[in-house]
């Protein structure tokens, strides 16, 4: 499953943007380190469900909407050199070390200094909060790089090894692949013929780059109702996916959808108010639509969204058994859906169904057209497909 780290300083509103998109029962206060271990949960990718090409709904989706589960993780709070241990220090960062994204929740209100603490609205730069968040990864990665290195390194060099294969090694356990040190190593132009040369500025550089590659990043300019014009469009400015968001909005509108209050669905535009309120919700409730109209959501469900199909480029795709039906063996109408990276094959998706039919994959069907797909088809995203294996 797709797992996302939701990170930030302390008093940010991270627990408030987990506990707004999973509905878990998490502590949520505004003084630093209410979050002292990782909570994990799920949350949900939001697509149009392809039932809505039969003439039945699937009774896997709502009204056509389908929400298909991912992990989130809310990781302690972060402050400045954590990787030194400052704070609640390698805790956070091992939190959230197999995660395939960031997302980086901001005040942008600039109302929380950078220790997280409570301070007069704008009165701190939210974007400061940025490069610190990077800096901290960063320096998470050099570390890890540089306990071995002078041995790793003089290795490589004697015995002929490829320097991306030896710093994978090194940081498999925080997400770190051959792909990923590949692509940094180059874009660092490092010398890889001399590894032994390379400086501890040399790998502090490289480290960022490692983060950049294994460890993508977004920015949600959380607490937009309060936030001022100015430092959303500075945050805008930087070189990153920035959404404004309420996670608090949020969080009351989806705890008045669970207790049948309001219609609601996670990133509607919009809701409807199905049963009686006292005036103080109703105001609360008038309040959040406002912000509903000027932002076209609370932001919430669009940072999730994002994260999957812009940050990692995943695709859903829908396994059946029975390619004229839409369904499994049983009559299920699309039981299944399953997010791939975007490049996936036939082939691919047979593994992910169960090992043994890709051992035994022979070819697979697009419902759809119902025309044969080889092993090397690529798949595209809300393609119905059957796989007919051997297995």
């Amino acid at each position: 499953m797709i797992s996302i780290s939701v990170a930030g300083k302390p008093n940010s509103g991270k627990s408030t943007l987990f506990k707004a998109t999973t509905l878990a029962d998490v502590e949520i206060a505004n003084y630093p380190f209410t979050t002292i271990d990782a909570n994990h949960g799920i949350s949900y990718a939001r697509v149009k469900c392809p039932c809505l090409e039969l003439e039945n709904r699937c009774g896997n989706c709502e009204d056509g909407d389908r929400f298909v589960p991912i992990e989130i993780i809310d990781v302690a709070g972060l402050v400045r050199d954590a990787h030194k241990g400052r704070g609640l220090g390698n805790a956070f960062l091992d939190h959230m070390r197999q995660a395939n994204a960031i997302i980086h929740v901001i005040d942008a209100s600039g109302g929380t200094d950078a220790e997280g603490n409570p301070v007069e609205i704008g009165s701190h730069d939210p974007v400061e909060d940025v490069s610190f968040l990077e800096k901290e990864i960063a320096m998470w990665i050099f570390e890890i790089i540089k306990r071995k290195w002078n041995y790793l390194s003089r290795k490589s060099k004697s015995e002929g090894l490829k320097v991306e294969n030896i710093i994978a090694e090194q940081l498999a356990g925080v997400g770190v692949n051959e792909v990923h040190a590949k692509i940094a190593i180059t874009k660092s132009g490092l010398d890889i013929k001399n590894p032994q040369d390379w400086t501890d500025k040399d790998l502090v550089g490289l480290s960022d780059l490692v983060r950049i590659e294994s460890k993508p990043m977004m920015v949600v300019a959380n607490k937009m109702d309060i936030a001022s014009n100015e430092n959303i469009e500075n945050l805008r400015k930087l070189d990153y996916l920035v959404i404004p968001c309420s996670s608090a909005g949020e969080l009351a509108i989806r705890m008045g959808s669970k207790n049948k209050i309001i219609k609601y669905l996670p990133g509607d535009s919009d809701f409807e108010i199905i049963s009686e309120v006292s005036e103080k919700q109703k105001a609360g409730l008038e309040h959040i639509r406002d912000l509903l109209k000027k932002y076209g959501s609370t932001g919430v469900q669009e940072s999730i969204n994002r994260a999957v199909f812009d940050l990692l480029d995943q695709i859903v795709v829908y396994p059946v058994e029975d390619e004229n039906k839409f369904c499994d063996s049983n009559g299920n109408v699309l039981p299944d859906a399953f997010l791939m990276k975007r490049g996936s094959t036939s082939h691919d998706m047979a593994y992910m169904i169960h090992s043994d039919i890709g051992d035994g994959f022979l070819y697979a069907i697009d419902a759809r057209t119902k025309r044969r797909l080889g092993e090397k088809h690529i798949l595209e995203d809300g393609d119905v497909v059957k796989v007919v294996s051997t297995r």
